[in-house]
């Protein structure tokens, strides 16, 4: 390699300076938009005087066997290690798509035994080549293809790791759901065990005045059916609570039936969260940013496409020693350089048609980053105006479950007194022991509504998240071994 020429060594090395100049024109990139893809708003249809919470909401419950459960399900739930092994996935993905941005060398090695016989000499002769040497290539990014191929893979990696963040607050959010609508099943069956209990004492009052003649057999009849029917609801919700626990060890990646939940009460509902603004959903929710960064995503691949019809020019360089023997193979040597130019002539419209196709891709993440912005910001608004309406609602059922209350004692009143039938009576509790136990799903629904929209509002706690890749390095470590 001494006696390469001075030269040559000039002229390559000029060569390559030309083409590094060339290779920094780099004209295809995505233009910044002047405009916002998706406006919105600047204020919700309600207002918060709370300071914006953007950490782990569901602290504010004061439970912590349910601060406990969401933290086990964001370690444990098999969506959320879908979603680790994906963006794995997405990472070496984006590794490759910049790999080409470095040149490559690889290491090369030949051996070739040949044997000949000579029926006129009638002599065999064997010969021998033994050869090592390195290859090496590059290719010249001269209009940026590599380099934005390069940054949409990134960009693609990143929006994978907001997919993950989503998912994490899907689940926190289902956690806290299930724990809820748990406690509301066990607090009916508190209220229906009361109830079967006070109808059990107005049955045994019937039964007595009845044989006292003092009331007919109908009225037994009727309080009779009514217990039978308190009674009947209690397998419907311990049914309903069975199922929520399944869905719960599910959530926890767990098998179901194999987790418990202690009573608790319900907590009560706070004041508003801080809102912030609606244009603070564009950098909380990780939905919307998964959105933004595909579409980034999608404007580096046209630039790539556009790239893509202009010529490609690529350097290959090779080094080789060989030799008869393994112990001459240093005695003889080969250097190769090449420079080659390809360029597109006729492809039948393909390059052109794969440009076409990724703008058509660009127009559709614009239109799903716009469905998404808009969407978060309906979460918002319909868990806000759920709230509040349920809230009044709560308040005009509980108007009418006081006077249910009212009336039934005045029906029993009347009844004892001998001045009415038993049937008002009998309607008044009915009415009564209906609205009990509806006002705990009342109240659910404004709890849910609440758990709504800390989802729709989004956070940053999902920044923390680290993957439990405990498993996986034991099942690494388990095939290695058993490969070996």
């Amino acid at each position: 390699m001494r006696y390469i020429s001075t030269s040559m060594r000039k002229s390559t090395a000029m060569f390559c300076c030309l083409l590094v100049l060339m290779a920094g024109c780099s004209p295809f990139k995505p233009s910044p938009r002047q405009e916002p893809v998706a406006a919105l708003p600047s204020a919700y249809s309600l207002y918060s005087e709370q300071d914006r919470e953007t950490g782990k909401w569901w602290e504010a419950f004061g439970n912590a066997e349910l601060n406990g459960l969401v933290e086990e399900a964001l370690s444990a739930n098999l969506d959320i290690h879908v979603a680790w092994a994906r963006l794995r996935q997405a990472g070496a993905a984006a590794t490759q798509a910049g790999a080409d941005k470095y040149p490559t060398l690889d290491l090369n090695g030949d051996y070739s035994h040949s044997s000949a016989y000579s029926s006129k000499t009638k002599k065999q002769t064997t010969s021998e080549t033994h050869a090592i040497g390195l290859g090496a290539g590059y290719e010249l990014d001269l209009w940026g293809r590599i380099q934005a191929g390069a940054m949409a893979g990134d960009l693609d990696y990143m929006a994978s790791r907001e997919d993950l963040s989503t998912s994490a607050m899907t689940v926190a959010g289902e956690v806290v759901s299930r724990w809820l609508e748990i406690q509301v099943q066990r607090q009916k069956k508190r209220i229906l065990a009361e109830q079967v209990k006070a109808n059990e004492t107005y049955l045994e009052l019937i039964e007595l005045r009845f044989r006292n003649s003092i009331s007919t057999a109908l009225d037994v009849y009727q309080q009779r059916e009514n217990l039978a029917g308190v009674k009947a609801q209690v397998p419907e919700v311990e049914s309903e609570e069975q199922v929520l626990l399944h869905e719960l060890a599910l959530l926890l990646g767990k098998p179901a039936g194999s987790i418990t939940v202690a009573d608790a009460d319900l907590p009560e509902v706070a004041e508003l969260p801080g809102l912030g603004l609606p244009a603070d959903l564009l950098a909380n929710r990780p939905d919307v940013r998964s959105a933004g960064l595909q579409l980034a995503s999608a404007d580096w691949d046209v630039a790539a496409a556009r790239a893509n019809r202009l010529p490609s020019l690529s350097l290959t360089g090779s080094a080789e020693f060989s030799g008869t023997q393994i112990t001459t193979i240093f005695n003889n040597w080969a250097l190769g350089l090449v420079a080659s130019l390809v360029g597109p002539l006729l492809d039948g419209g393909y390059r052109k048609a794969e440009v076409e196709k990724a703008r058509a891709v660009v127009d559709e993440q614009v239109a799903t980053y716009k469905n998404t912005v808009y969407t978060a910001f309906k979460e918002v608004e319909d868990a806000l105006s759920q709230e509040k309406w349920q809230r009044e609602y709560i308040a005009a059922r509980q108007l009418q479950l006081d006077a249910s209350r009212t009336s039934m004692r005045e029906a029993l009143l009347r009844y004892s007194q001998g001045l009415d039938t038993y049937l008002p009576v009998l309607s008044a509790m009915l009415s009564v022991q209906e609205l009990e136990v509806s006002m705990i799903d009342y109240r659910k629904d404004l709890l849910l509504y609440r758990v709504e929209l800390h989802r729709a509002l989004g956070g940053t706690w999902t920044d923390n998240l680290k993957e439990q890749n405990a498993d996986r390095k034991t099942a690494a470590n388990t095939n290695e071994s058993s490969e070996g």
